[in-house]
């Protein structure tokens, strides 16, 4: 891949990056775009953007490339492209997602966060903003607003009653019961860790088997998978308990 400072093709930038900055990946069509990104990540000490494409196939070689921890990806990109999102997380399965919208359109809000999706904002978001949603992000938080967290919320709850009958859950065990309890109080698994008097890891594994065992991909879906089942016994709002777990 050649210097984006010779072509528009892409850019990999190879000087050290400090311990602990969030890096960066840049995907846009538009080198101007590009650059004015950039430039609002340079006055930040902790964000680094450590390489630019200016179309999938280059993000993809960056990131074969340049390990990172951020992906932000023009929408445009995407479309048409409906393999693009599991190509980049199988190339890096822990980066996050950021997805630049031109427009607030529903089905695609749900698709992109059911796709693995972290986040989706406005092409027109404000700098500081933008800083701010890439901070939560890195750190395994989900960016979403309201009226997206409640198409969200309709789409799971029309496919939980297509597709869900109560005769055919499977059986959860005591401890899993309860971390599915933790995970609608929005705690993280550190906290679950240190409520049930185990290790963070020995909770991945377990919310590994269970998203298996309930056919669910994430934390939000397996919240309102049992919420709406009535797997665990609450009285919680759904759409309380799904703000509680993205803005964590």
């Amino acid at each position: 891949m050649e210097l984006l400072d010779e072509t528009p093709d892409g850019e990999i930038l190879d000087s050290p990056v400090k311990p602990g900055t969030i890096r960066i990946i840049l995907a846009d069509s538009q080198a101007i775009y590009r650059v004015g990104i950039r430039k609002i990540f340079a006055l930040e000490d902790d964000i680094r953007v450590v390489a630019q494409a200016d179309s999938l196939e280059n993000l993809r070689l960056a990131l074969e490339r340049q390990p990172a921890d951020v992906v932000l990806i023009e929408g445009g990109l995407l479309t048409g492209a409906p393999t693009a999102i599991p190509d980049v997380l199988r190339i890096a399965p822990d980066v996050k997602l950021i997805v630049q919208a031109i427009t607030n359109d529903e089905s695609q809000t749900v698709d992109l966060y059911r796709r693995g999706v972290r986040g989706i904002i406005s092409r027109s978001i404000s700098p500081d903003l933008l800083v701010r949603c890439v901070r939560r992000i890195a750190t395994g938080e989900t960016w979403i607003d309201n009226q997206a967290v409640n198409w969200v919320i309709d789409a799971y709850r029309a496919q939980a009653a297509a597709l869900v009958s109560p005769r055919t859950q499977p059986r959860l065990s005591p401890k899993e019961t309860a971390i599915i309890t933790c995970i609608t109080q929005g705690k993280r698994n550190k906290e679950i860790a240190f409520q049930l008097g185990t290790t963070e890891q020995v909770i991945k594994n377990y919310l590994r088997k269970i998203y298996d065992k309930l056919g669910v991909s994430d934390r939000l879906e397996l919240a309102l998978y049992c919420l709406h089942n009535k797997i665990i016994k609450s009285d919680a709002d759904e759409v309380v308990v799904a703000q509680k777990i993205v803005a964590r």
